[in-house]
């Protein structure tokens, strides 16, 4: 019977997740790894796959940028989609085997697993011929919606990109766009059929049994590999505040980060921080978690080593002074716009920005 590996990955930044399924994709299709399920929430983003229309992205890039939603192309099918927290989105990575090489029955088998998962809730769901996705409603009436979006990408065999369930998702970010290019029905979510929130593990957990069942294999659950912290160091306050980034050593890839490390077992990820920031730095202060936790795959190891990251800020008091660790050769205080652009990965982007809205509350 054939294996599939299930990774539940919570909080994946839009373009570590395009990172990470490809590591995935390569390993499986170097046989490094068997058929993966990657089930996980985006931030607010807008993509657009290979027949994507730009004007159906109805919100100016002014309206978009106060509502904190970027747009990303891909080269999946279809046209425009949301994706946000609350929704569940699935990245199957299959290698498809000779009597399950249909494109058409793929996509049947993606819906018909949403379908069945839906109907666990009472949702009686159901696909509409002429648009992708499934939906709830019938074809041609006025209350047909769209509670799940399918775009899939399939190279020789290889399955990549796949399905957007709406959950718990904040609706009226469809309005920035025409969702599927499709302007003559909704979208709607389980929490707004149901009146109520619905449990996103849980949800999670009848996705993985209907994928197991529908294709015909038996299900392996894992997670990420490491558990991670990083730490914003901050000195300064208002325009003033500069943040603090260090250069890694060559050959420990030689790039520009904030303070992180590994979270060694028996730790806190809170005993981590203060920890990782008294050996980089030499300084013994209190750490502020910034409730951001996000997930992602290290480096272009294969088989893919997934990391999960809880962020941190720290500050300096004045008059303190910085003695860098053995793992980087360099640092520099920079002012935020400056540390933006230093900074290579969007976790720890995210985590300066998170620590600069918590100094200006």
């Amino acid at each position: 019977m054939n294996k599939l590996t299930v990774y539940r990955l919570g909080r994946v930044e839009y373009e570590d997740g395009l990172r990470l399924m490809q590591r995935f994709a390569d390993a499986r299709r170097q046989e490094l790894i068997g058929d993966s399920l990657l089930l996980l929430e985006h931030p607010p983003v807008l993509t657009l796959g290979r027949g994507a229309k730009r004007e159906n992205i109805i919100a100016s890039d002014e309206h978009l940028s106060a509502e904190g939603v970027e747009i990303f192309e891909t080269n999946r099918g279809g046209d425009v989609t949301y994706h946000g927290p609350g929704q569940i989105v699935g990245y199957p990575i299959f290698l498809l085997p000779k009597a399950r090489q249909d494109v058409r029955r793929y996509v049947r088998d993606v819906e018909r697993c949403i379908i069945q998962t839906l109907g666990e809730y009472g949702l009686k769901a159901d696909t509409i011929p002429k648009w992708p996705g499934v939906w709830l409603g019938e074809e041609g009436s006025p209350d047909a919606r769209k509670i799940a979006a399918i775009g899939v990408h399939l190279s020789r065999w290889l399955t990549t990109h796949g399905f957007a369930l709406n959950v718990n998702t904040h609706l009226p970010h469809f309005q920035l766009i025409v969702p599927c290019g499709i302007r003559e029905a909704g979208v709607t979510s389980m929490q707004r059929e149901l009146g109520r929130p619905v449990s996103v593990p849980e949800v999670e957990e009848a996705l993985a049994r209907h994928f197991g069942t529908v294709f015909e294999s038996e299900l392996r659950t894992a997670s990420a590999t490491l558990r991670t912290v990083s730490v914003t160091l901050l000195r300064g306050h208002g325009p003033m505040a500069q943040v603090l980034v260090a250069r890694r050593t060559p050959e420990r890839g030689g790039f520009w980060q904030t303070i992180t490390g590994r979270v060694e077992p028996q730790e806190t990820p809170e005993q981590a921080a203060a920890r990782e920031l008294q050996e980089e730095t030499g300084l013994t202060l209190p750490v502020r978690a910034l409730d951001y936790r996000h997930t992602f795959a290290l480096g272009e190891i294969l088989p893919p080593m997934l990391a999960e990251e809880t962020a941190f800020a720290a500050w300096l008091p004045e008059g303190d002074t910085v003695r860098i660790g053995p793992e980087h050769d360099a640092f520099e205080w920079l002012a935020a716009p400056a540390a933006l652009e230093r900074l290579e990965y969007r976790g720890l982007r995210e985590g300066v920005k998170r620590t600069l809205a918590l100094l200006a509350r």
